[in-house]
């Protein structure tokens, strides 16, 4: 049976989160100050990018929900204990830099406008409907999709099969009726596959090394791959 939707990740997918959270906390350390221990703002976005990735994991995996998440990846960055109200207002201030820096990538709204009439559309993305629906809406392109399916409302994240499951319900789809493109090779593509479902990696920094993947380097290529061939077994071109 041929792909019939589109499952959309967000982050780092068709919004720059990497490029906006840098851009965002290199804003916030201005106002702020250097914290203590870092030699350069470079060394402090760095170390603000690794945190971010092992907090995530954990939120993922269930060891902390998302706000806990957010407030200790405030005090593993400043090295030391804060209150949950202070490391709150921390975070809250990092955000408003943060937001301002909001941006769809490039290619993401023509990509969509290609695919609009073939297929429909909806997002599972691994953080609150609150915060995903609010950044669509923000971004201009809330109503490109039927439905925002996140992991903090249905209590189970990417790459677990129920996350995607949960998000091919929401569409009324069987999971093989369904292509899911993010840009993680394995809570993304990897977990679509083991869930059923047609996973893309999108490899935005062209790094490889994943040829079981179906794997792009930009959403421009995302329209021929699937009108190429919907089960995609043969496009070498892509991976």
């Amino acid at each position: 049976m041929p792909i019939r939707a589109v499952l959309w990740d967000i982050d780092d997918t068709i919004f720059d989160y990497s490029g906006a959270d840098r851009a965002g906390m290199h804003g916030h350390l201005e106002r702020e100050g250097l914290p203590e221990g870092y030699d350069s703002v470079e060394h402090a976005l760095d170390v603000w990018k690794a945190v971010t990735d092992v907090q995530w994991a954990r939120f993922a995996v269930g060891e902390l929900d998302f706000q806990g998440q957010r407030r200790e990846r405030v005090r593993a960055f400043l090295g030391r204990w804060m209150s949950d109200a202070e490391a709150d207002e921390w975070f809250g201030r990092h955000v408003a830099h943060y937001e301002a820096a909001w941006a769809l990538f490039p290619d993401a709204v023509p990509a969509l406008d290609r695919l609009a009439g073939s297929f429909r559309h909806a997002i599972l993305s691994n953080s609150t409907i609150r915060s995903q629906d609010r950044k669509l809406r923000t971004l201009g392109v809330r109503d490109r999709f039927e439905a925002v399916v996140c992991a903090v409302e249905i209590g189970v994240a990417k790459p677990h099969a129920a996350a995607f499951h949960a998000a091919c319900e929401a569409l009324a789809l069987d999971p093989h009726e369904v292509a899911y493109i993010g840009n993680e090779p394995d809570i993304d593509a990897a977990g679509a596959v083991a869930a059923g479902l047609t996973g893309i990696w999108l490899d935005r920094g062209d790094r490889g090394g994943r040829p079981e993947l179906v794997r792009i380097t930009a959403l421009d290529q995302l329209p021929g791959l699937l009108a190429g061939d919907t089960r995609f077994g043969a496009p070498d071109t892509f991976r």
